[in-house]
């Protein structure tokens, strides 16, 4: 909650300056800053779906309603990006007036930066702290609004030597890291909801292979996300091995999976005889 109040703070400083003193550049960083607000507000709802436990509808969970809360926000992103290149271009092709950037300006920029600065270390501590992802994610995302800040800084010190073009060029950069943030969000949504493929077949199948009774594995199959995956195989084990002694080994095949990768919901394991000719190795 304290990372969305400042982020909020943030984009509501370089929003409200922006329209105030006409300088584009500022604007778009705004906008950019509040992207970040508005994936922190959709993380918390989308996290908050997404703990809900299986119940009789959902029996794999409600997971995925993260991940469709982050497919919205790739949307809110696109609007967005397109408002910034509209005002960028405005400035242009000279359809807007251009306006003296003032020391205001630079304090601005510079006091959002030193917060954004605050808030990746935040972040970053408890993301080693928790180990989330989220939060790691979230201060990676945070650091690309620094580098665009500086980008705007850059181009508001030009303006102040007299090439007030670098104003709207500097706001069709951010308008690219707007772009790139949300294609980064949009490939990881639709990879989850498409079930992409999560883990190699053959680094499950190493961990299989060393337990003792399993005589070889195919067929696997992983979807959900890296943090929260489903996997499913079949494993061979001798055709006259008793069930219980062949379920027994199973358990120990599922133990030593999400052992080793803690990223596992849940492991389905179908037990089966070799084919009559093994697979040469």
């Amino acid at each position: 909650m304290r990372v969305l109040v400042l982020n909020l703070a943030v984009a509501l400083a370089k929003i409200g300056f922006g329209y105030f003193s006409g300088a584009v550049s500022v604007l778009s960083d705004g906008f950019h800053s509040l992207i970040d607000a508005s994936s922190n507000v959709v993380g918390l709802v989308g996290i908050r779906a997404a703990s809900r436990p299986p119940d009789e509808d959902h029996p794999y969970g409600h997971r995925k309603y993260e991940t469709v809360a982050s497919a919205a926000f790739v949307g809110f992103a696109a609007l967005v990006m397109f408002e910034v290149l509209r005002n960028a271009l405005d400035h242009l092709t000279g359809n807007a007036p251009d306006h003296p950037i003032t020391a205001a300006s630079f304090a601005v920029m510079g006091a959002t930066v030193a917060v954004n600065l605050f808030v990746i270390w935040y972040e970053s501590r408890e993301a080693r702290r928790l180990s989330s992802e989220m939060l790691a994610a979230d201060a990676l995302q945070t650091r690309a609004d620094v580098f665009s800040s500086l980008t705007v800084v850059v181009a508001l010190a030009g303006v102040r030597f007299g090439w007030p073009i670098l104003d709207p060029l500097a706001a069709l950069v951010v308008a690219v890291f707007i772009g790139y943030g949300g294609w980064q969000i949009f490939r990881a949504t639709t990879g989850i909801l498409s079930d992409r493929v999560v883990m190699l077949d053959k680094d499950v199948e190493h961990v299989v292979m060393s337990v003792a009774g399993v005589l070889g594995c195919h067929h696997i199959r992983t979807r959900g996300s890296e943090d929260h995956v489903f996997l499913d195989l079949h494993v061979w084990m001798a055709a006259d091995m008793r069930l219980d002694a062949a379920h027994d080994i199973s358990h120990v095949v599922k133990d030593k999976l999400m052992a080793r990768y803690p990223g596992i919901a849940d492991a389905i394991i179908h037990i089966e005889p070799p084919p009559r000719r093994l697979p040469a190795e």
